[in-house]
């Protein structure tokens, strides 16, 4: 047995893994805490939720080649009451689009960008957006699987520069000493992998 053997994943698979770990989290969020502030500055609770819909249903026509609209966010929270179970299936749905054969073959996206790269951009955002809401509203965030976040750290130091310019990732901030690797990851996205929402410096 080779112990040295590298398993390949394909975007789906992870993208499953991601969702199974996601699915609780959303379905945790309490009516009560929509207004509640997140990591993401610029969202609270129900902006991020609404944000997260909008991703998983536009990446999905991204994985068909089709066009993808980021333009206006629809609100779902405001206009499902079972919001929860429609964002968990929309999420399953991007699985499912992400696992076809052939997805992961050339080129997606008005930018032209390689197909497995933007799989692994909904893959950061169904990962990284649900410890957000942990975080926001009292949850234990589930962890991350070994094989995502390792697809993830790739993507990241790809994507970096043009996140940064356009505004989907913050300033880069310092690790926390004995920082796990998921947390470095948080940090290179500009989040504070400690952030409590009881203080919060850029609400102030």
């Amino acid at each position: 047995m080779d112990a040295f053997k590298v398993e390949t994943y394909g975007i789906g698979e992870l993208l499953d893994r991601a969702c199974e770990r996601a699915v609780p989290v959303v379905r945790g969020v309490q009516d009560g805490a929509l207004g509640a502030r997140t990591p993401c500055a610029e969202y609270d609770v129900k902006a991020l939720v609404n944000h997260l819909f909008q991703v998983v249903v536009q990446f999905q026509r991204l994985a068909v080649r089709e066009g993808a609209d980021f333009g206006e966010t629809p609100d779902l929270v405001g206009s499902d009451p079972a919001w929860r179970e429609r964002l968990a299936e929309e999420a399953r749905r991007a699985v499912a689009a992400w696992s076809a054969p052939g997805v992961e073959d050339g080129t997606t996206g008005a930018m032209g960008m390689p197909a497995r790269l933007v799989g692994a951009m909904v893959l950061l955002d169904l990962t990284v957006h649900v410890w957000d809401l942990a975080r926001a509203t009292g949850q234990e965030f589930p962890g991350c699987d070994e094989a995502v976040l390792a697809e993830l750290a790739g993507a990241v130091e790809t994507l970096e520069p043009t996140a940064r310019a356009m505004g989907a990732f913050g300033e880069p901030v310092p690790a926390p000493e004995g920082a796990t690797a998921f947390e470095r990851l948080l940090a290179r996205t500009g989040r504070d992998p400690r952030w409590d929402p009881c203080w919060d410096p850029r609400w102030e």
